[in-house]
C-alpha cells in the first residue's frame, strides 16, 4: 500500500488516514479499502497512487466505466450499499449493517459508516472473513462519529487536490 499524504490535513482527516492504513497493513488478506460517501463519490482509499484515475474517470461523462482499483472499489461499493439499502426497505427490516459477498476468487465486504458512508474492503480468497468484519467494526466505531460533512468534504477535496497534482 501507498501511504497518502496527510500534508495540510487536518487531524480528524489524518486519524482516518491512519486508521485506513492501520486496517490494510494488520489484517491479512485485505487487498484494498475505501471509503465512499452517500453519494457514491471516493472519500478515502488504501490504493493513494490511483486516486487520480478514479476522480480523472468520475469528473468525466466517458460509458467506458471507471479505471482504477480506487474507481473500481468506489463503484461497486456505491452501488452494492445501494441495492441492499433498497431490499431492506422493501423488506421493512430497517438499516443494513453489513453487506458480504463471496466470490470464487476473492470477497467484498461493505459497511455503514454514518449518514450513508460506506467502508468497502476487497479480501483475498483466503482471507478470514470473520477478522476482516471484526476490524472493519472496529474502524467503523471509531471513524464513525468524525465523518461529519465537513471532514467528508476535506477528504474529498484532497482526493481531488492530489489528482491535479498528479496530472502536472
Amino acid at each position: 500500500m501507498t501511504a497518502p499524504s496527510t500534508f495540510g490535513l487536518s487531524n480528524e482527516a489524518r486519524n482516518l488516514h491512519w486508521l485506513l492504513t492501520n486496517l490494510v497493513e494488520e489484517v491479512p488478506g485485505i487487498l484494498s479499502v475505501a471509503v465512499v460517501s452517500s453519494d457514491g463519490l471516493l472519500l478515502l482509499s488504501s490504493d493513494a497512487g490511483r486516486n487520480a484515475e478514479a476522480v480523472e474517470v468520475a469528473g468525466t461523462t466517458r460509458p467506458t466505466g471507471p479505471r482504477g482499483s480506487s474507481a473500481d472499489l468506489a463503484t461497486v461499493v456505491s452501488g452494492i450499499g445501494s441495492l441492499t439499502i433498497g431490499a431492506a426497505r422493501l423488506m421493512d427490516s430497517g438499516g443494513v449493517k453489513q453487506t458480504m459477498v463471496a466470490m470464487e476468487e476473492g470477497s467484498l465486504f461493505v459497511m455503514s459508516i454514518s449518514d450513508g458512508s460506506l467502508l468497502g474492503v476487497h479480501g483475498a480468497p483466503d482471507c478470514d472473513m470473520s477478522v476482516v468484519a471484526y476490524h472493519m467494526a472496529l474502524f467503523v466505531g471509531r471513524a464513525g462519529h468524525v465523518l461529519t460533512p465537513e471532514l467528508r468534504s476535506e477528504l474529498r477535496q484532497s482526493i481531488e487536490d492530489a489528482s491535479i497534482g498528479s496530472t502536472q
